[in-house]
Order: structure tokens, then C-alpha cells, then sequence
């Protein structure tokens, strides 16, 4: 799934925007660019799967009481901290999605072992022929 196809329901987002540092000047401390968007991940309607893909992919960023806290503040806008914050959603969401494959533990086969061993023992022998000469 792409985050351009993730759709999010507004019932669920609720954004507070907040003062933020970094570059802006006198700006900076006078206006509220920031964005917090919050999200009930509950009401995303995730299966359980998916929840829990979510939930590590998350890490600090949820809380206790299922909300997704993301805050945006890298630009010096509050449009453009609010796309920014829900672009970022979108993709977590979108990773949540993704299934990864599961492993099967193979055996190497009874050739691949003999030639291991046979390629070890002709090393093991280039490697004994460096020693020091004896003259007997």
C-alpha cells in the first residue's frame, strides 16, 4: 500500500498547533507553526496485524492510551507543517500494511557441507605450508 492510497478519517486526527524552534527570526516566538497531530489509531479501523506492525513501527510515539502523537515542525508554516504531518501518518500507516515474508530455514545440501569442508582442509593446508623450513 502507498501513502498516497491510505485514506485517513478526520473523526480520528485532531491537530494543535504549537511554537516552534529553529529558523523563522522574531517570527519564531510569536506564532504558533508547529503541528501536533494527534490519532486515535483505534478509529483507523487497522486489522490486528497491522495494529501491531503500527504499534512498533511507533514506538515512543504512542502513548498509553492508543493516541499516535506526531509533531511537525520542520517548516516555517502552519499548512505546511500540517501536510508534512499528515504525509508522515500516511506512511506509517502505509508501512504498517506491509507483510513481510516469512523465513524458511534451509539445510545446506550434502554436496555444499563436503565442499565447505574440502575448501577449509585445502586452506588449512596452504596455510601449513608457511611455516618455517626445517632442515632434517
Amino acid at each position: 500500500m502507498k501513502p498516497e492510497e491510505v485514506r485517513l478519517p478526520e473523526e480520528a486526527l485532531s491537530e494543535k498547533f504549537l511554537a516552534a524552534t529553529g529558523p523563522g527570526g522574531q517570527n519564531v516566538n510569536k506564532v504558533a507553526t508547529a503541528c501536533q497531530l494527534r490519532v486515535d489509531v483505534f478509529r483507523l479501523g487497522l486489522s490486528p496485524a497491522a495494529y501491531a506492525r503500527l504499534k512498533a513501527l511507533a514506538g515512543s510515539k504512542l502513548t498509553a492510551g492508543g493516541e499516535l502523537v506526531i509533531t511537525a515542525r520542520r517548516y516555517r508554516t502552519q499548512e505546511a507543517n500540517r501536510e508534512d504531518a499528515r504525509r508522515r501518518l500516511a506512511e506509517l500507516v502505509a508501512e504498517a500494511h506491509i507483510v513481510q515474508a516469512k523465513r524458511r530455514p534451509t539445510r545446506p545440501s550434502r554436496a555444499a557441507k563436503a565442499k565447505r569442508v574440502e575448501t577449509k582442509k585445502s586452506r588449512g593446508a596452504i596455510k601449513a605450508g608457511r611455516g618455517k623450513v626445517r632442515l632434517d
